[in-house]
């Protein structure tokens, strides 16, 4: 009956699961996904030695933690994206408390590794920061609670997603962590818009956004030396956005060759934070270019995809994971080259990075259990079929 009402593709009993998924995932914003891990690793190959030698250890030691989290993260992601919509929101919620009591905990037992943000819980091999984990939880359960707030009779889950979404800026903001904390926020804005928000509510949003801002200018000293310092005009060459800057400037359209940057000799973050600036200054304008359409690619068809989805759900959940890293991407290269102010956020499968390798894995696996292919039939059909009533 289901099929005879909305069309369904036919469903092959009995295939199995690899087949299955292969024939479903979106294979090619999965490829640009292991091309942005391979190109991760190339640049690690480039930025990361000097800091291996700084710390004692063998040339090519963060590399081969890159090489072991991003295995780790592929697997996760690979798993992720064979189950189903609702074990992927199962999974999404356990992981969303963990990670949330995990945050709340952090004023008392975590560490800031001596860069004035207690973000990180030290672990001695490794160390493991909770908003990275948060983020793709965050952005499942929010889905599922205003999903729910479209059903008859349903919960205000528009107004607890809020509330959530508040409660966790809230916390990122103590750390102080404001990227972390303006992404989650972004996360939830969108998906609401997607859900139906008025606009003179989002107007009102934007206007709240600021006046946080302001008074986080007036209270925050960490806030306002990032302000100041990207509004200045004259940038300091011995600071890290004067690196970066004269990095990308010295690299032009081709690059000064593999292994002939300096810039990875002057940057502290050049293997995190400032990875695109390794890139820009040894490959050039070129393979910028690159990583942008790899993200571009994965964005637009994920979005794609989820424009001709029917479940309400799992088309707020993938566009919000979708938007999420494309925006932390244009973030981080964004900050690199002074179009936004310094907010301390990696490039997902580019930076090293065991917590936002991992947690980048996890999340785009959600992303592509949603962008199946599904015999369920789709948008498209339901409202073709109400203009022919």
């Amino acid at each position: 009956m289901t099929e005879m009402v909305y069309g369904a593709v036919p469903v092959r009993d009995g295939e199995p699961i690899l087949p299955k998924w292969w024939r479903t995932i979106d294979k090619w914003a999965m490829s640009c996904i292991l091309m942005l891990f391979a190109v991760g690793l190339l640049l690690g190959l480039a930025a990361s030695p000097p800091l291996a030698a700084k710390n004692g250890f063998e040339p090519f030691h963060y590399v081969q933690r890159q090489a072991a989290f991003g295995t780790l993260a592929l697997i996760a992601m690979m798993i992720i994206s064979m189950m189903s919509p609702v074990l992927v929101r199962r999974l999404a919620v356990l992981g969303f408390l963990v990670s949330f009591v995990a945050l709340a905990l952090l004023p008392f037992f975590g560490t800031d590794f001596g860069k004035g943000a207690v973000r990180w819980y030290g672990l001695g091999f490794a160390a493991i920061q909770p908003s990275e984990f948060l983020k793709p939880g965050f952005v499942v359960v929010a889905a599922w609670m205003m999903a729910a707030a479209s059903d008859l009779n349903g919960p205000p889950g528009k107004t607890w997603s809020f509330l959530l979404c508040i409660a966790i800026v809230s916390m990122l903001i103590m750390q102080p962590d404001f990227g972390q904390g303006c992404l989650v926020l972004f996360s939830w804005g969108v998906m609401y818009f997607v859900a139906g928000a008025p606009m003179a509510l989002l107007v009102g949003m934007a206007l709240l956004v600021i006046f946080g801002g302001t008074l986080a200018y007036s209270n925050s000293e960490h806030f306002a030396r990032r302000i100041d310092g990207f509004l200045n005009p004259d940038v300091d060459p011995r600071t890290q956005l004067g690196y970066a800057t004269n990095a990308i400037q010295e690299g032009g359209f081709f690059g000064v060759g593999v292994g002939e940057g300096q810039v990875k000799w002057s940057l502290p973050d050049a293997h995190t934070d400032f990875i695109i600036a390794v890139a820009a200054e040894e490959y050039g304008l070129v393979l910028v270019l690159v990583i942008i359409a790899l993200y571009a690619t994965v964005v637009v068809r994920s979005l794609l995809r989820l424009v001709r989805e029917r479940d309400p759900f799992i088309r707020l959940a993938g566009t919000g994971l979708a938007c999420t890293l494309g925006v932390q991407a244009m973030i981080n290269m964004g900050v690199a080259v002074r179009l936004l102010p310094a907010k301390g956020m990696t490039l997902p499968f580019v930076s090293y990075g065991g917590s936002s390798v991992i947690a980048s894995g996890i999340a785009v696996g959600m992303l592509l259990a949603f962008t199946r292919t599904r015999p369920q039939g789709e948008i498209s059909d339901l409202l073709s079929r109400g203009r022919s009533r």
